[in-house]
């Protein structure tokens, strides 16, 4: 099967029976000349009137709304992740001025509404969720950029008809079964000279060594491998991986990661033992997240 083939499969998730209502409504979004600011709160305004009470039930439509935060239109998407945290941690460490940029994993755009201030070539994203594409296709009415979003996942890159300056994954690694692989994969999606930002789960510790959750971690069901430092920097010189700098890590917590009316399930405060954050419910070491750039 040709990746064209792939693509015009998965167009048909488009008219699956919980998405098409959603695909529906966009089109009856108001056409708008707007203005975008990309901080912390992706923000976008308008001096043309709106109706926010038919604004937000679209919004609401598409539930839940995980990455952001948004502000369409004095509408604010308090989103489950505070993701300008994240963000912010990683850019003083990239620069994507006229590169050829890919977020693996991307959700519903809203790192790469953020990457647009620094006049990227291009920006691609992968995620082969149908929703997470209406939720950006619904930010993206509003902001008309020429982001493209691909409805294809990692395993795809090599298929891929250009090959990236620059790629972020960040929270994809961990739901991999074969992590040397995935970053194999993402080696081979770059220009020579190329980098990847990463995060993903770790566990403290000198030794390469791994955490393999029997059934679930923190109450996720495709977490295979959380690995110390050491073991993360050994699977990326295996995938072929020249280069492995450490950027910091980070310890989740409910300032990032919070449950707010727009999400309407369990966050964070139910992944964490009651009686000791510093474990998961399952008795396992709490997220952190280890920040890495890994070159060729």
């Amino acid at each position: 099967m040709t990746l064209n083939d792939i693509r015009q499969e998965r167009q048909k998730w488009m008219t699956w029976k919980n998405i098409a209502p959603l695909r529906s409504a966009l089109e009856q979004l108001p056409t708008l000349t707007t203005q975008v600011s990309a901080g912390d709160t992706v923000t976008i305004t308008s001096e043309e009137a709106v109706d926010l009470v038919e604004l937000e039930r679209v919004a609401r439509l598409m539930m839940p709304w995980r990455k952001g935060p948004f502000e369409v239109l004095g509408l604010f998407i308090d989103t489950e992740w505070r993701s300008h945290q994240k963000y912010n941690f990683l850019r003083p460490h990239f620069n994507l001025t006229g590169k050829k940029v890919a977020d693996i994993g991307c959700n519903n755009g809203y790192y790469m509404f953020r990457f647009l201030e620094d006049s990227p070539s291009k920006v691609v994203g992968f995620d082969p969720s149908a929703l997470f594409k209406t939720q950006f296709d619904f930010i993206n009415h509003f902001v008309k950029s020429s982001i493209v979003y691909e409805l294809l996942g990692v395993e795809h890159l090599p298929l891929y008809e250009e090959k990236f300056d620059t790629i972020f994954c960040l929270g994809v690694l961990y739901h991999r079964s074969d992590p040397v692989g995935m970053l194999k994969t993402l080696r081979q999606g770059l220009e020579k000279g190329g980098e990847v930002y990463l995060d993903t789960f770790i566990i403290e510790g000198d030794e390469p060594h791994a955490l393999c959750p029997s059934e679930r971690y923190s109450k996720i069901t495709n977490v295979y491998f959380v690995p110390t430092l050491t073991a993360l920097e050994n699977w990326s010189i295996r995938a072929g991986f020249t280069t492995f700098e450490v950027l910091g890590t980070v310890v989740t917590t409910s300032q990032e990661q919070r449950k707010t009316n727009w999400i309407a399930s369990q966050s964070l405060e139910d992944f964490l033992d009651p009686n000791d954050p510093t474990k998961t419910i399952e008795g396992y070491p709490a997220p952190i997240r280890g920040y890495v750039r890994l070159g060729l």
